[in-house]
């Protein structure tokens, strides 16, 4: 080897690390992508209006769950559909973010026994083109991020079927109410 082949060596070489180094990036990333939407495959739900009716159609996730993206007074929210959920249950990290205000003390009995919590009411939660307003919900001091438990509180407004992998949300008010 001469000294003129070095400086070209090592750019090249120099360029096959970075190469190798993007492609681990995309990779990593797209498989960041691939991972979120089996945990949420319902970011951007598909909504439609049939005679009036306002329908959502959620698809179920990996792990059997029916997730989706929406917002509580127009903060972004992930909610996870609990029909054994007698209220909508936000963090209060949540609830600072949206606005509620903490009201009375309530215990709630949850899968990890009696927790208390507070009362408080969403002046609007928005899943796709379905809007509820002025729903009873209930803070949790213990749960942590932008999770939500939809329960029965709004769950009880819509009518909901389930057919095979699909979750249809039908909406018969108007926004607004």
């Amino acid at each position: 080897m001469t000294q003129d082949q070095l400086p070209g060596q090592r750019a090249g070489r120099g360029m096959m690390i970075a190469a190798w180094v993007i492609g681990l990036a995309l990779l990593t990333w797209a498989f960041g992508l691939w991972e979120a939407h089996k945990e949420n495959p319902n970011r951007d739900p598909l909504s439609r209006s049939v005679n009036g009716v306002r329908e959502v159609i959620l698809e179920r996730n990996s792990a059997g769950h029916y997730v989706v993206s929406g917002t509580i007074n127009g903060e972004e929210a992930v909610f996870l559909l609990d029909t054994g959920a007698t209220d909508v249950v936000v963090s209060q990290d949540l609830a600072e973010r949206a606005g509620l205000s903490a009201g009375a003390r309530q215990l709630a009995q949850t899968a990890n026994g009696r927790i208390e919590v507070r009362a408080t009411r969403l002046n609007r939660l928005e899943l796709g083109s379905i809007e509820l307003r002025d729903v009873p919900a209930s803070i949790n001091p213990a749960m942590g991020g932008r999770k939500v438990l939809l329960g029965m509180s709004a769950l009880g407004q819509v009518e909901f079927s389930q057919q095979g992998g699909q979750l249809t949300l039908r909406y018969q008010g108007t926004n607004g109410q």
